[in-house]
């Protein structure tokens, strides 16, 4: 008794708004790290230093817990993008997308590597795939746009704009396992180049 009451000043309780927070913050690292299968609750709950209930008592289980770390990661990614794509020409709006997308990478690594890897079976959450969803679907209207003032048929828009946000997506995933080198400008102007100007008409030396 008299040990237990030397110990108790010491330690401040969570609230459990707090122990919430505590949780979703060791959880995302671990998903980023090992992915869903490879994460265990009972290591969330020791990294934490509490029981597995508690882990449950928050989230209903694993999948609850990561769905709430992708819905995080999916709504900031988003915002950001939404944000990018406000005003000035195709080009200017290619480079903020590209901009966006390679600015989370490079200050969100871990929440990125979630986004990218599998989701678990039955997972009804967002993903990085409704990500570029999104992304598609504003890059393809700027596209027909642009197809019907140079006389092209804009039926093929949604398939550029396909083109266009998936090379963007698969490069940041190289640029990712890449140490993010090189710099993130270098590598949104190549993007650009490479989607505006087409093998064909590559610039040497290509900047935003």
């Amino acid at each position: 008794m008299a040990s237990n009451q030397k110990r108790s000043p010491g330690r401040s309780r969570m609230t459990a708004a707090e122990r919430r927070e505590q949780l979703i913050e060791i959880a995302r690292h671990l998903f980023a790290e090992r992915g869903f299968d490879g994460t265990a609750v009972e290591e969330i709950a020791n990294r934490a230093e509490v029981s597995k209930p508690v882990v449950y008592e928050h989230f209903g289980g694993k999948e609850g817990l990561y769905a709430v770390v992708v819905d995080r990661e999916v709504t900031l990614l988003l915002s950001l993008i939404r944000g990018a794509l406000t005003e000035g020409t195709s080009r200017q709006l290619l480079e903020q997308a590209a901009l966006a997308l390679l600015g989370y990478i490079e200050e969100h690594p871990e929440g990125f590597r979630i986004l990218v890897r599998d989701s678990p079976i039955g997972s009804q959450g967002a993903s990085f795939q409704s990500i570029i969803g999104d992304t598609t679907r504003r890059v393809e209207g700027i596209l027909v746009d642009q197809f019907k003032s140079r006389g092209f048929d804009p039926k093929a828009a949604p398939m550029y704009a396909q083109m266009l946000v998936g090379m963007v997506g698969t490069t940041g995933q190289w640029w990712l396992s890449a140490n993010r080198r090189p710099a993130r400008e270098m590598v949104a102007a190549h993007i650009v180049n490479l989607a505006w100007n087409g093998l064909s008409g590559l610039e040497q030396k290509p900047q935003l």
